[in-house]
């Protein structure tokens, strides 16, 4: 990894003593990085496209800040380490900035913090980069009942990059008819094997599903798209099935794909993927327990690959076809929605899953959450019903990502 500091100093510019003067930070940011220490007026000679940042070297350098302000990559992040008084220029440049009703931020704290703050960022920065070309279809159209979880095509591909590719459910008919139960039967067989039990659903169920789920792989190929999101109720009508195994293998392959045509949700799955290389669970909320800071989420299907051991089931609300219920340990995980018909909003929050719980009024997989945030948000102000459940806690990498992508925090 390469990272270029644009150094604003207010003496003669020697790169030697500008590295001695901040050498701490600068010999733990080597650890991670190939360091370029660049002069603002030399800008001009780092390459396009690069990881680059604004390095406060001392504190008479407000004025020459604001007369270059336009080599800053926005959204403009300042580092410094308060040597030769960097900080005091740091916070007069960023109320400037925000005087201009722009964003601006100040990474500064012990050399760990910084160096922590900075791996974030970059992090982000990547993260950006990985999403720009990506390939999101929709198969078939969203369900009926998903009335606030569209996207604007338009200004999704401005924002993020990606491409939103709409395809007719006929493309997966064609394979799902050519595709035979003697093709699948061995991997029904293993998925049956891996599974802690099954419960509710019949060997016809589990063949119509990997048949399914091996035209979806067809089309994924064929489309070269990166995640998907297939139309649940068309499933239903014509093939009586959900494609909750098909979405559950898909995420055990590392394709992002996601159930009932939410527009929102996918791109949410897509940015975990590309962003903490996580598996990521599409969750409807059931139950918030605002005095207790709880809620339970709960769907019918989720990745193998990111539970400790799974149940094949039935679906929840029809009884037809395959659902996954899947069981996962206590542990740290992280709640996330990026919505709006924009794609520029989004909700996050640390917590703990506290319990699997089993509730016969509500989908197979269900978790119990303690939040850190609290719960009264989805009551509130809520992003839709839809929201990303990853293990683990990467609420501070995805508020970096998100705010350098200028989005609006939802709490």
């Amino acid at each position: 990894m390469e990272l270029y500091l644009i150094i604003f100093t207010s003496k003669s510019y020697k790169a030697e003593q500008i590295y001695e003067s901040h050498k701490a930070l600068f010999v733990e940011l080597e650890k991670h990085f190939r360091l370029h220490l660049i002069h603002y007026t030399e800008v001009d000679s780092i390459p396009s496209n690069v990881y680059k940042m604004a390095f406060i070297a001392d504190g008479c350098v407000s004025d020459i800040v604001i007369r270059n302000f336009s080599v800053f990559p926005y959204p403009i992040t300042l580092l410094s380490d308060g040597q030769n008084n960097s900080l005091s220029a740091a916070l007069e440049i960023a109320a400037w900035v925000k005087s201009k009703d722009m964003r601006a931020r100040i990474i500064h704290g012990t050399v760990f913090e910084m160096v922590k703050q900075v791996l974030f960022h970059h992090k982000a920065f990547a993260a950006k980069r990985k999403l720009k070309g990506k390939r999101i279809g929709l198969i078939g159209t969203p369900a009926p009942w998903l009335v606030s979880s569209h996207a604007d095509y338009l200004l999704a591909n401005r924002r993020w990059g990606v491409t939103y590719v709409d395809i007719p459910m006929e493309d997966v008919y064609k394979y799902f008819y050519e595709i035979t139960e003697e093709e699948v039967g061995v991997e029904a067989s293993q998925v049956v094997a891996r599974a802690q039990a099954c419960q509710d659903s019949t060997p016809e169920d589990l063949l119509r599903d990997m048949r399914l789920y091996r035209a979806v792989r067809r089309v994924c190929k064929e489309r070269d798209l990166d995640a998907l999101t297939l139309s649940s109720f068309s499933l239903i009508q014509d093939l009586h099935t959900t494609g909750c195994l098909a979405v559950s293998l898909l995420n055990d392959d590392g394709i992002p794909a996601g159930s009932e045509g939410d527009l929102q949700a996918i791109m949410t799955m897509l940015m975990v993927k590309v962003l903490t290389g996580q598996y990521g669970f599409i969750a409807n909320p059931a139950f918030v327990d605002v005095q207790k800071n709880e809620i339970l989420i709960a769907h019918d299907t989720i990745g193998t690959k990111m539970v400790d051991s799974f149940i094949i089931r039935n679906h929840f609300d029809t009884e037809e076809g395959i659902a996954i219920q899947g069981i996962m340990h206590e542990g740290n995980v992280t709640l996330f929605k990026c919505g709006g018909e924009c794609l520029d909003e989004y909700y996050v929050s640390g917590g703990y899953l506290t319990e699997n719980t089993n509730y016969v009024s509500t989908s197979r997989t269900q978790f119990r959450i303690k939040l850190d945030k609290p719960a009264d948000y989805f009551l509130r102000n809520p992003l839709g019903n839809h929201h990303i459940l990853i293990k683990g806690d990467y609420s501070d990498m995805i508020q970096e990502f998100m705010q350098q992508n200028r989005c609006k925090l939802r709490e």
